[in-house]
C-alpha cells in the first residue's frame, strides 16, 4: 500500500515548517509537495481559505487537514500519525 499524499504550504524561513518536514521524513515520508505562500500570495488566500488559518505550515495527508507543526507532533505522540500515513483514518 502507498503512502497518500503529504501536503505543506509554507514559506522560506519558518522553523516550525523544518521541524514539520523532519517529523514527517523521520516517519518515511519522501516526498513532500511544498507549496511556498511567500511566493505566490493566491496561493495564501488558497490555505486561508481551505484551513482558515493564516500561519504556517499548515500540513495535510491525503484529504486530512493535520493543521500546523503542533498538531503534527499531537498526532505523532498520540501515536496517529503513523496510522494516517498508512491510510488509515486519525
Amino acid at each position: 500500500m502507498s503512502m497518500p499524499p503529504v501536503k505543506m504550504y509554507t514559506t522560506a524561513i519558518c522553523p516550525y515548517c523544518l521541524r514539520a518536514e523532519q517529523l514527517l521524513c523521520a516517519r518515511g515520508v519522501v516526498g513532500i509537495e511544498k507549496i511556498r505562500i511567500d511566493l505566490d500570495t493566491a496561493r495564501r488566500d488558497e490555505m486561508m481559505q481551505i484551513t482558515g488559518r493564516r500561519t504556517v505550515p499548515q500540513i495535510f495527508i491525503g484529504g486530512y487537514h493535520v493543521g500546523g507543526y503542533d498538531d503534527l507532533h499531537a498526532l505523532d505522540s498520540e501515536g496517529r500519525l503513523v496510522a494516517l500515513l498508512n491510510g488509515q483514518n486519525a
